[in-house]
């Protein structure tokens, strides 16, 4: 691997949290400094987490990284469906694309724990 932008995992991560500062734009100004911040800092959080991993020098260390990922978007995952329930926005395609990714980042968790070196 070259770098984390040649990850799929990566590059759906990254295309997330573009659609989620489009979608959070509409939210109200009152939440602003609440649902919207934390919505945006979870997304970002993913394929940040993924790129930082990559850099590492390890395979230890890059697993951890991928587990903080899935952290935050079990934490996004939430923060969306709250988001739903106040009718702040359309959560269908949001969640599928979370389930992609969360499947995507495991694949990889376990390629990496099954791989010599």
């Amino acid at each position: 691997m070259r770098s984390h932008k040649d990850l799929i995992v990566w590059e759906r991560s990254f295309e997330l949290v573009i659609t989620l500062y489009k979608v959070t734009a509409n939210f109200p100004k009152s939440e602003q400094f609440n649902l919207t911040s934390q919505i945006r800092r979870a997304a970002v959080s993913i394929p940040s987490n993924i790129a930082e991993g990559t850099a590492r020098s390890g395979k230890k260390e890059f697993i951890q990284f991928l587990y903080i990922s899935l952290g935050s978007l079990s934490e996004l995952e939430t923060q969306i469906l709250i988001a739903s329930e106040l009718d702040y926005l359309v959560s269908n395609e949001i969640l599928s694309t979370i389930e992609e990714i969360r499947k995507m980042l495991l694949g990889l968790i376990k390629k990496l724990k099954n791989t010599d070196h």
